[in-house]
């Protein structure tokens, strides 16, 4: 092999690893997402197809084909302690990079004490950091039956688990962009189909910030 030779393949051997790595890079930026919530991500008294969890992973694929993945662990009725439960195997099996926990509402409901809703929010964050995940929090209202007191100490455990915990907090996505109620079905409580691309629309800055942030 002559030297001149020699050195022209090292230089495009060189060139071949700087044109690899990028693809390399971009491999390692795929991302698992979980969503851990109640019937609000369940899509509840909806086709599955219609909730905003699968809409996320369309728009996923639409804006980097193929590369992340959505996975919605949520379950209608879920509190808190459910979730706390069930939250370890679903880590377990999917190994998500980023962890959506969206619960809190069936608590309130029931008026279960904030304290209790605050230790379980930390419990799961906690779960899922332990498997290397970031936590996006997101806050949910409930409706004033349980008087100002409690309804003021239920929005704010949302508040103080997210400033405590240190993780990314989205205040109320039930809203549209005027700051109104979105949309909801006969009972009240949960959003109709027409409502899902504004859930959607609410999550996704802070979702794709996050994936941003992985890389």
């Amino acid at each position: 092999m002559s030297l001149q030779f020699r050195r022209g393949w090292l230089k495009a051997a060189r060139w071949g690893v700087l044109l690899l790595a990028p693809l390399v890079a971009g491999a390692a930026q795929a991302a698992t997402i979980l969503v851990f919530g109640d019937s609000i991500s369940a899509a509840y008294g909806l086709e599955a197809k219609q909730g905003w969890v699968p809409r996320l992973q369309q728009r996923l694929d639409k804006t980097e084909p193929g590369k992340h993945r959505v996975v919605n662990g949520s379950l209608s009725g879920e509190t808190t302690a459910g979730g706390k439960a069930r939250l370890p195997p679903l880590l377990a099996r999917h190994k998500p990079d980023i962890v959506i926990i969206e619960l809190g509402g069936n608590d309130g409901l029931r008026g279960q004490p904030p304290q209790a809703i605050a230790a379980n929010l930390k419990k799961m964050i906690s779960d899922a950091r332990a498997a290397k995940a970031q936590v996006l929090l997101f806050a949910i209202k409930i409706p004033p039956n349980y008087g100002r007191l409690y309804t003021q100490a239920f929005e704010k455990v949302f508040v103080t688990v997210s400033q405590e915990e240190k993780v990314p907090l989205l205040p109320f996505f039930l809203a549209s962009a005027r700051g109104d109620l979105v949309a909801l079905q006969a009972d009240g409580i949960h959003p109709t189909a027409a409502a899902q691309p504004v859930l959607l629309d609410n999550a996704w800055p802070l979702i794709s910030k996050t994936l941003r942030q992985l890389r």
